[in-house]
């Protein structure tokens, strides 16, 4: 039976944290970086625990007056300094829920950047590697961080996006082209579909993208995002697909 993992982006103050987790089987917790602080970060990893929901890591740059959507040119150290001191806080406060911190996915213009940048991905992957080599990594699948991930020998699960234009190399269009955040709800649910049951997904060109994620993000920023997670969620159900955290992916250090 074909089974797809939902992840959302939780603890971000939109107001649809409660809603979601009804809904998506992993979020990913902003940890005090583009958003959230020690009291958000409880909240929704206690939420979590309750709603049996997989927790996850959700750090990028320390830039919330622009949600962390900006690219930011800084040295290397201090980008991982950055991703380290939120990483520290998310993993103090899931030590005294108790609830396992299984992945880090990283948010906004970071995310891009390391999907592009197969240094900068190798860099930041290292280090969270280095903090804890179990940890996984939530990946945008054809992007560098999938081959960073592998080169760091971290397990990997491989995501892609429900409201998201591709491009036909199988990377998001940018924030800045029109087209690049898909509204219509029919068309993303069929996306979905698509992905979870053929592996595919249809680039802005018309590209047929080939696609082995295995865990499908739903934005909660944008309006009707609960509406329209639950019909994703049920339509997925309604064509046999199964919805739960996706297993990691585990291989051997490769080289780059």
């Amino acid at each position: 039976m074909t089974s797809i993992d939902l992840n959302a982006d939780l603890g971000e103050g939109m107001g649809t944290d409660d809603d979601l987790l009804q809904i998506v089987s992993s979020a990913s917790i902003a940890c005090g970086g583009h958003a959230g602080d020690a009291a958000t970060i409880r909240r929704i990893l206690e939420a979590c625990k309750a709603n049996g929901v997989m927790a996850g890591a959700h750090p990028g740059y320390a830039d919330p007056k622009r949600f962390g959507r900006f690219r930011v040119v800084m040295p290397l150290d201090q980008v991982l300094g950055q991703i380290r001191g939120q990483l520290i806080l998310v993993r103090h406060i899931a030590d005294e829920v108790a609830v396992p911190l299984s992945y880090v996915k990283l948010h906004g213009a970071l995310a891009n950047q390391t999907a592009e940048e197969l240094a900068l991905a190798v860099g930041i992957f290292a280090a969270i590697q280095a903090m804890d080599p179990d940890m996984a990594v939530l990946a945008l699948d054809n992007s560098q961080q999938v081959r960073a991930a592998k080169a760091v020998g971290l397990p990997l699960i491989r995501e892609a996006y429900a409201d998201r234009a591709y491009t036909a190399e199988g990377l998001l269009v940018s924030r800045q082209q029109e087209g690049s955040v898909i509204d219509d709800p029919q068309q993303v649910i069929d996306r979905c579909l698509r992905l979870a049951q053929a592996g595919e997904i249809l680039a802005i060109d018309g590209t047929v993208v080939k696609s082995s994620a295995r865990s499908i993000c739903l934005h909660g920023d944008t309006p009707g995002a609960v509406e329209l997670a639950a019909a994703v969620r049920a339509a997925l159900e309604k064509a046999g697909v199964t919805i739960a955290p996706a297993a990691p992916e585990v291989e051997k250090q490769a080289e780059i």
